[in-house]
């Protein structure tokens, strides 16, 4: 059973990870083309590293990624610490607060396109960012909420005791506590914007393209491998911050008020 098990496991990790591995090792390609491999080479990350056009959208991608990840982080973090309390409406505010988590990407793309239009807001990096924020703040609140909820709250009342303000009491206790959690949705936060196409498409304007958009326009023509060398370069940026947003979050409450 157990051989039957991880045979199994084996062949479902093989699904999902095989062509991950493939599109890798076709960016070390020396031809052109995604047929065959003829030799091993690393021209194609030069032409990514010197293509000025694939610079300034980086530059786009960052600026929507960087904005949001802040944003989000603070938002959502005030959010997750307003669960905490016993309010009239607390239950509609939380299901409000992950709402963005469960709703499909095009139909959140195409709301924000058609709230952004209602208010005549022009479609520029601006309404993306906002976008962005908007399901990012969700995530990191399910990501703090979740910290929280295994956080004593006696340490609270006992900063209180020894005279700490609301505000001292957070930052001396509350905060320090929290911060793995903080950081991981962070870093979250930044990883799914860094990666969205759909919400994006649907909230930037013309000239303002990111690297998931300028891939997606690149495949439509061929697949050659400075696409397959652009996407292991982002799989690789993805996949280092969730590990490290996964690391923080399992940090233990103690090692994190350190």
């Amino acid at each position: 059973m157990r051989s039957a098990l991880r045979i199994w496991t084996a062949f479902i990790l093989l699904l999902l990870y095989a062509p991950l591995l493939v599109m890798a090792a076709f960016s070390f390609n020396e031809s052109k083309y995604a047929t065959s491999f003829t030799g091993f080479t690393l021209d194609w990350y030069r032409r990514v590293v010197a293509d000025s056009e694939l610079v300034g959208i980086l530059w786009n991608t960052l600026t929507i990624a960087l904005g949001s990840m802040v944003l989000a982080t603070v938002l959502g973090t005030m959010a997750a610490l307003g669960l905490r309390r016993r309010f009239r409406g607390r239950r509609l505010f939380s299901g409000l607060v992950a709402t963005p988590v469960m709703v499909p990407d095009i139909v959140l793309g195409i709301s924000l396109l058609v709230f952004f239009r209602a208010l005549s807001v022009p479609i520029s990096l601006g309404t993306a960012l906002v976008a962005h924020t908007t399901f990012n703040m969700a995530y990191v609140a399910i990501v703090v909420s979740a910290r929280l909820e295994g956080m004593d709250p006696l340490l609270e009342l006992a900063a209180y005791d020894l005279g700490a303000s609301p505000w001292q009491a957070f930052w001396k206790v509350t905060f320090p506590l929290i911060a793995p959690a903080v950081f991981s949705g962070a870093l979250l936060a930044f990883t799914l914007s860094f990666d969205d196409f759909v919400i994006t498409y649907f909230t930037t304007g013309p000239g303002d393209s990111t690297l998931p958009m300028k891939i997606f326009s690149m495949v439509r023509h061929s697949i050659s491998p400075k696409i397959n060398a652009l996407s292991t370069l982002i799989l690789v940026v993805s996949v280092f911050l969730i590990a490290a947003s996964r690391r923080m979050a399992r940090l233990p409450v103690s090692e994190g008020s350190r």
